[in-house]
């Protein structure tokens, strides 16, 4: 099993992962963790029910893992399964895994084929297993089924991404044997979130079903392509034994004469060692500045608690801290609204700061060209707004900025459109008012 310390790294951050999915957030910790990606019927359900050695993931056609499977597998004598969100229950069925996976997908997503960015977290103690903590994302698709909507496709990508794209994330990317590498959706996702393959931690693998042709292929990931043999569909429907199937694996790539002399660099068995060395090495490299972080939030909340130590609803400082707080915080939104930089992106129509901009870009000089006005007029009137402002004195720094004041007028009345002005509209009414009668 390696170091001792080494070992216990990966259940520290188990732990650390239970904790911030029981309070709803990550407490904005990027946490170290192996993200599973590849396309629908890619292997990927088969590849981690053979690091456990049972059935116990959802099957089916269509988008079957339609939300985030946090996997944490533990060593252990006993071998069970335990939900966070059913804690004090513990799964010796794994048929019954399985249920209560399709059960709670259901409760969150509804039974249309939708999907949820929220994990469910399954932990699973066996003596088969080493410890590894994995995420089970759904498949990449291209059509939607059933009530899903249009941009199906989209949402998955969007929510791989949120996993994928951080630098705390390893990259275990499912592709089938008989497809072309270069058209792997999986390695080209792991290669547009890091093109050079230098970003530290991305390491991105390639579990290739039976009837791998090695090489380096167009993606070369840091830590290369290892083949496993899954079980095909005729396997699955007759209740093959997994581990029957293990044996098998080990069989063909010892007898099959291009993989005999690599055979121990291939298998589900190498395979599971290797996330495991690879996870427990990059939690080590990450683990200063993750306590760094941690001690440093840890701080921020523990001033935030001695405040309210001494709180009073009716203290009016208080009061006046969080109105003030509101205030900052509305401009922030608004800010963000009209600059386009927020959150949310409206897909319907325009809004915030390109609405603004289209409206003068577009409408306004248009809104000009509509105008009919005499130019002589015009300029009559800018000129008495000049000397009315000027008055028996010479034309100063102040008078200037009143002549720039009266011009801005000018062109307010300008903007508005000719119909909704007064039947006896002046411009010079707007800088000066009518003489006495």
């Amino acid at each position: 099993m390696g170091n001792r310390g080494m070992e216990e790294l990966i259940p520290l951050v188990n732990k650390l992962q239970d904790a911030f999915s029981s309070i709803g957030q990550s407490c904005h910790l990027d946490l170290p963790q192996i993200a599973v990606v590849g396309g629908q019927s890619a292997g990927k359900s088969s590849v981690l029910e053979n690091f456990v050695g049972r059935d116990f993931l959802p099957r089916g056609s269509g988008i079957v893992t339609r939300r985030p499977l946090i996997l944490q597998l533990i060593f252990s004598k006993t071998e069970y399964a335990e939900f966070l969100h059913c804690k004090s229950k513990k799964f010796t069925d794994f048929d019954e895994v399985r249920q209560e996976i399709e059960a709670e997908t259901d409760r969150v997503t509804g039974t249309n084929k939708g999907i949820s960015p929220i994990p469910i977290n399954l932990r699973v103690y066996s003596p088969h297993v080493l410890n590894l903590t994995l995420i089970d994302l759904p498949g990449i698709t291209k059509v939607p089924v059933g009530d899903q909507p249009q941009d199906i496709e989209f949402q998955i990508r969007d929510m791989i991404l949120q996993f994928i794209a951080r630098e705390s994330s390893l990259i275990l990317a499912v592709t089938p044997a008989n497809m072309d590498l270069a058209n792997s959706d999986a390695l080209k996702m792991a290669k547009e979130v890091d093109p050079q393959g230098e970003r530290p931690g991305l390491r991105p693998f390639g579990p290739i079903r039976a009837r791998f042709a090695p090489g380096s292929g167009p993606f070369p990931p840091v830590a290369g392509y290892i083949g496993v043999v899954n079980r095909s569909q005729k396997d699955i429907d007759g209740k093959k034994d997994i581990r029957a199937a293990l044996a098998a694996e080990r069989k063909f790539f010892l007898s099959h004469p291009a993989y005999r002399h690599m055979a121990d660099r291939m298998g589900t068995p190498h395979l599971q060692k290797v996330l495991n060395q690879q996870l427990t090495n990059h939690i080590r490299e990450t683990l200063p500045s993750l306590r760094s972080k941690l001690q440093s939030q840890l701080l921020s909340l523990e001033k935030e608690v001695e405040e309210y130590k001494n709180f009073r609803p009716d203290d009016p400082t208080r009061k006046t801290k969080a109105l003030l707080q509101m205030v900052q915080q509305f401009g922030v939104d608004f800010e963000k609204r009209i600059e386009g930089s927020g959150d949310q992106v409206d897909t319907l129509e325009l809004s915030g700061g390109a609405r603004i901009n289209r409206i003068f870009h577009e409408r306004f000089p248009f809104e000009l060209v509509k105008m009919e006005f005499d130019e002589k007029d015009l300029r009559r009137e800018i000129s008495y707004a000049i000397k009315n402002i000027h008055g028996v004195r010479h034309v100063g720094q102040r008078q200037l900025i009143k002549v720039t004041e009266a011009l801005s007028a000018v062109v307010e009345a300008l903007q508005d459109p000719p119909f909704s002005r007064p039947p006896h509209f002046s411009l010079f009414s707007l800088i000066s008012p009518p003489p006495p009668l």
